[in-house]
This record gives structure tokens, sequence and C-alpha cells, in this order.
């Protein structure tokens, strides 16, 4: 386990310095010791929780960053990826892009251990942010400073996420468009892409690129991933077929020889004249331009449209919203 403390990170001060100008209005309404007071032990919890999982499951942390990606390109950081199919709950989760998506019973079990400690306090959406830095820097990763005070939606939007999330069959222009409507630029783009250091893809989202051999993949990748895909289009490979479960610059260095796994990874590296090319070779250079700039692209993620102060919801199930109580039955509670 490999746990770098926050305090001691030489990317703890600038990053906590970026909190006074990233997504300026957002952060306003956010901050890092939102549970100071009411739940101290928060991060604690969440490593713990998560770590556990990570024993079992080696894709725990990449399937909890997910889940966090594709919640806050949807109406904004505010969990409704994590709600299931109720009355007047159209899930997410049954959108094109969120198929097959996995780790609500990690996300479960966390809430469980939260509210154990922090009765109606802490949201599914904080939740998700801080699960996924610490799946970062358990597996080797940097920390950063998580604006906190996020609360949860109390409605999913499925069209939103039909439409908004990134494709792996799409090209550099359209994934600039997507990340583009959420003021995120080409190295948040290339830094948050970097994600796939770690965690595994389904065959059925690559395997396109072995009918008409593509020429941004490299030939003896290909073959190594048909044979893996021959069983299957359910079949995972790893992302980074380097250091699978850690989370390093490897990534690039992949792009760079042509062993990015999916379509939208190459086309970072492989769009002739595109400013994404000098941004994956800076990190492919240095690891410690990529984690600097991934500490920062996630906290301008995280800050994307949040729910906060009296909007929303503390949900006490993250898969369901609340059910409505009369106004004076709840007096004085900040759960509703």
């Amino acid at each position: 386990m490999i746990k770098m403390d926050s305090s001691n990170s030489p990317l703890f001060f600038p990053l906590f310095c970026l909190l006074g100008f990233l997504v300026g209005h957002s952060l306003a309404q956010l901050n890092p010791s939102f549970y100071a007071k009411t739940c101290p032990n928060l991060p604690n919890i969440v490593n713990a929780v998560v770590a556990k999982a990570l024993q079992t499951d080696a894709r725990a942390g990449a399937k909890l960053i997910r889940l966090h990606f594709h919640d806050c390109f949807v109406d904004g950081c505010d969990a409704s990826v994590l709600l299931e199919n109720a009355p007047g709950i159209d899930s997410e989760l049954d959108a094109p892009g969120n198929q097959g998506i996995q780790g609500l019973n990690i996300v479960d079990d966390i809430k469980s251990a939260v509210e154990k400690a922090c009765p109606r306090t802490v949201s599914c959406a904080d939740i998700l942010a801080i699960a996924s830095k610490e799946s970062v820097v358990l597996a080797g990763g940097p920390s950063w400073v998580v604006p906190l005070g996020r609360r949860d939606s109390r409605t999913a939007n499925k069209e939103g996420a039909t439409n908004n999330l990134a494709s792996p069959f799409e090209d550099l222009n359209a994934l600039k468009a997507k990340f583009g409507a959420f003021g995120l630029n080409s190295t948040d783009l290339v830094a948050l892409s970097g994600a796939h250091t770690f965690g595994r893809s389904r065959c059925a989202f690559f395997s396109q690129r072995f009918d008409t051999p593509d020429p941004t993949l490299d030939p003896a990748y290909r073959e190594q991933l048909k044979r893996i895909c021959s069983s299957g289009s359910e079949t995972r490979a790893n992302f980074d077929p380097t250091t699978p479960d850690t989370f390093d610059k490897n990534y690039y260095t992949n792009l760079q020889g042509l062993r990015g796994l999916l379509e939208s990874d190459q086309v970072l590296f492989s769009t002739s004249g595109a400013d994404t090319v000098g941004i994956v070779n800076r990190f492919a250079k240095k690891q410690g331009e990529f984690f600097k700039s991934f500490g920062q692209s996630m906290i301008k993620m995280g800050n994307i449209t949040p729910l906060t102060g009296n909007k929303g919801e503390i949900r006490l199930n993250c898969r369901r919203v609340n059910p409505r109580r009369p106004r004076s039955t709840d007096e004085g509670r900040d759960f509703m």
C-alpha cells in the first residue's frame, strides 16, 4: 500500500494555492475544511475502505475514479450517476457510456462506514471526490486538496449521460468539444485521460481497431490484444500493459509507442499537429509534471457546477433519493 500524506507532498502547497482561482464561483462555495468539525476523520475512513477493496479487487480504484468522472460530466458533480431506476428516476446507469460501469458496491461500503462515524453529514458526491483521490494515492499517484461541500441531486439525467460522456471511439475534436463544454482545456484533457494508467477496458471498446488495421496501433501490440480478445468482447485488457495497477506516467510513454488501448487514448498523440502531442511528450518525460497537472485538473473537474447550500440533499443511500418528509418533522436537519 502506498500512501502519500498530502501535508508532506511537494504538490500540496501549489495545489492548495489553486483553490483561490480555479473555477472561481464553485470554489467560493466549496471548502477543503468543510467537514473539519462534523466529520474530521473522513479522509481516513474513505482511505481504509478503498484499501480494503483493493485487497480483493485490483480494479477498485479505477472503478471509483470512473464513477466520479462520469458523474461530473452530467449536470456536474452531484452523485446523479449513482441513482438507480425508481419512480421519477431514469437512471444514468442505463446510458450507453455507463453500460457495465462498476464500483457501486464499494461506494455503498464507504457510505456505510461514513454514516456510522458521521450520520447524515457527508454527501455521496463528496464521497466520490474523496474516493477518487484516495484511489490514486493508494496506487502510487499524487495527492491533492479536495474542495468539499457538494450535495446530492434528487434527479438523474440519462439523456445528458448519453450525450455528454466521452466515447472510446471519438476523435480529438469531439473529445475537445466535450471537455471544453465544461471549461476543461487541452491540458486538462490529456491529464485526466492519464487516469487510464490503471484499470481495464472491455474488448468491445477497442476491437474495431483490429478489423482494418489501425496505423496508429503498434502491430505487435495489436496481435497481443487480439489474443486477449479471442475469448469474447466482454474480456478485459489492461489500459497500461506495463504497470497496469500503478498510477504513473507510463500511459504517456505507451501512447508514444502506439500502445494506447482506446482510439480516444491514442488520438491524443497521433493526431498530426495537435497541441495535445506536446503535452503527452511533456508528461511522458517528467512524471512530476503529469502528477501536478492531474491534481490541478481533478480539482477543476470536481468543481463543475456542484450543488451547495440548501440545494439537493445528503443522500442516506447513494442509490436512492431520500423519501420526502413534512418539513416540520425535519426541522433543523441538514440532510434534506
